[in-house]
């Protein structure tokens, strides 16, 4: 939506953005979906779904949730290639949203339109903020990695998402599921870590961690960087999910993923 300098188009603008987290929070409770945003509303900014996703999220955090990391969403190309989005984006994660490894999800109770991607998790043992984090900083900053399934949602019809769409909706989030690994990154290639993903016990897919802007480390700090125009740090102890390394897989009732991610170990997550 473009800036302007009358307070009653200002106001009006503030009170489109309310509306649309109002609609993506009460789509999510209910899970159903929602025509795309960018049709209804061409002159939206990215900045302007930026904000629309913070007011999802608040609304989401009043209710009891509480933030225990963030992600990075459409970070590798395969990805961008199959939802037509081409550059990264952000998102929050919540307690709420952890699955335990190995746990089952109820997809008719919890989600809408489920996909599975595979991702190196980062957990801080130091904050973050930006402008001017380096992938070295990140690399200082990790405690630990993890293997993790991501399991993305989207509250727009169809997944009918250009970047506007999906970053209004807190980057798609939806679920994620931690390997029981915690593994120093001291002496790993983050960039050379290839993970495998099987489904229902058949190989699906394989990817390397150079599939995310080169490096996890440079995708977090792309994050890093990305939140600091906003005002938010990535904070001690905060989980990062910091991009697919295969392209999405739809998840139906009776799939069980799984993964294995060479030093980091595996993660299972079954549907139901």
């Amino acid at each position: 939506m473009s800036s302007t300098s009358s307070p009653a188009d200002a106001a009006a603008r503030v009170a489109v953005i309310e509306a649309l987290a109002d609609e993506l929070y009460e789509a999510w409770g209910a899970r159903r979906t929602v025509p795309p945003l960018r049709e209804r509303h061409p002159s939206l900014t990215i900045d302007d779904a930026y904000r629309i996703s913070l007011g999802f999220m608040a609304r989401r955090r009043a209710a009891g949730e509480r933030i225990v990391g963030k992600k990075i969403g459409v970070t590798s190309k395969p990805v961008q290639d199959m939802l037509g989005v081409h550059q990264p984006d952000f998102g929050f994660l919540t307690d709420a949203m952890q699955v335990p490894d190995g746990g089952t999800i109820d997809i008719a109770s919890r989600m809408i339109q489920p996909r599975a991607e595979a991702e190196i998790a980062l957990i801080l043992g130091a904050p973050l903020k930006g402008p001017g984090v380096t992938p070295a900083d990140v690399l200082a900053a990790t405690a630990s990695l993890a293997p993790c399934f991501e399991v993305v949602d989207s509250r727009i019809d169809r997944w009918d998402i250009r970047i506007v769409d999906t970053v209004a909706d807190n980057a798609s989030c939806g679920l994620f599921v931690l390997g029981a690994a915690r593994v120093p990154p001291a002496g790993l290639d983050l960039a050379a870590l290839e993970v495998r993903v099987r489904k229902n016990g058949a190989p699906l897919s394989r990817g390397f961690g150079s599939a995310v802007q080169g490096s996890p480390l440079a995708s977090v700090a792309w994050l890093a960087n990305t939140l600091g125009a906003y005002g938010v740090t990535l904070d001690a102890g905060d989980i990062i999910l910091s991009g697919s390394l295969v392209p999405l897989e739809t998840a139906r009732p009776g799939d069980l993923f799984e993964l294995d991610c060479d030093a980091l170990g595996g993660a299972s997550v079954r549907f139901a």
